[in-house]
């Protein structure tokens, strides 16, 4: 894989993972920062593996999940489970794999691809 594409690749995953933190209302300068960050050190990452760009939109949005969870708390929550009362994050489904989505693990559904998620 030439270097255009895992460029092309890790702008991708930063753009899809950036909406969905604009959509939930948490872009601030700082989570980009953290979002900067998580990219920076997946492109050491995609070098060494060049044929898991597929994988970097999942991934990047697992890394802001766990950096947001020191500073932030947990992100993104479900909503219809915060409507019943119980704040429960989403995850990413497939944690290794192409074409995430973030998944309600207490429903077991699909809420949306990571990328594409609406407002909470």
């Amino acid at each position: 894989m030439d270097a255009e594409t895992v460029e092309a690749a890790l702008h991708g995953a930063r753009a899809g993972v950036l909406r969905d933190l604009t959509t939930r209302d948490i872009a601030d300068a700082g989570v980009v920062s953290l979002l900067e960050d998580a990219v920076a050190q997946r492109r050491w990452w995609v070098e060494q593996w060049p044929d898991g760009a597929g994988f970097l939109l999942g991934l990047v949005a697992q890394d802001i999940q766990d950096a947001l969870l020191d500073s932030y708390g947990r992100w993104p929550l479900c909503g219809s489970c915060a409507v019943e009362g119980e704040l429960q994050a989403l995850s990413v489904d497939p944690e290794l794999g192409d074409d995430p989505h973030w998944v309600c693990e207490k429903e077991g559904i699909v809420i949306a691809p990571v990328g594409s998620l609406g407002p909470a």
